[in-house]
């Protein structure tokens, strides 16, 4: 296999947490990887669950490249801008994970980037707000939940062009990943970009 740093494993302890990702945090391809923009991926317990149910195999945490496991708070259906407090460290959900031929390889399942692209349990990148620590068994606190309602999984999926056109218009500060994907939904749908967001 070629050299990836997709297999994460648990560690006991605070962890610190930093504008680049978790200390000790490996990134290979820094081309679609890691950045201020997706300095954490959060991947739902049940979202693993429902994958170790349709593969027959155990999915422990860490195998789908995350840094947070988390139960009980969405993550493909967490809005695009909310905010989680955990320890001291504060992230603000940012895009949706793109599956690539690394994480098929990684997975060893045929057809594997077809399969999670149609199932939409993409989990999401995080952006650090405040740096901390964070240590397992904290709770996720979320909070600072946009009115656009616009979620990790309706960025992926392409669908609401009029509710990506309102995180276009009230979310400033998209990173620019978020912002194409917002964008390309909006064109398809045969919409105009809000004037005032409209780049040269």
């Amino acid at each position: 296999m070629e050299r990836t740093a997709i297999d994460k494993r648990p560690v006991d302890g605070p962890i610190r947490v930093t504008a680049t990702g978790l200390a000790g945090d490996y990134v290979c391809d820094t081309k679609y990887h890691g950045g201020p923009f997706k300095a954490v991926y959060a991947y739902q317990e049940d979202e693993a669950r429902r994958w170790e149910a349709e593969l027959g195999r155990e999915l422990p945490p860490g195998w789908f490249g995350e840094n947070l496991r988390v139960r009980g708070v969405p993550t493909s259906d967490a809005v695009i801008g909310e905010r989680w407090r955990i320890g001291t460290t504060e992230l603000e959900v940012d895009s949706p994970r793109t599956p690539c031929r690394t994480f098929a390889v990684w997975a060893g399942e045929e057809h594997w980037v077809k399969r999670f692209t149609q199932r939409g349990d993409t989990g999401a990148y995080l952006r650090v707000v405040t740096e901390g620590s964070i240590s397992a068994g904290d709770t996720v606190h979320r909070h600072h939940i946009p009115a656009h309602g616009v979620t990790v999984r309706d960025l992926f999926t392409g669908r609401d062009a009029e509710r990506c056109a309102a995180l276009l218009a009230q979310q400033e500060d998209l990173s620019p990943a978020a912002a194409q994907m917002a964008r390309r939904v909006v064109e398809r749908a045969g919409m105009a970009e809000p004037e005032d967001k409209v780049t040269t």
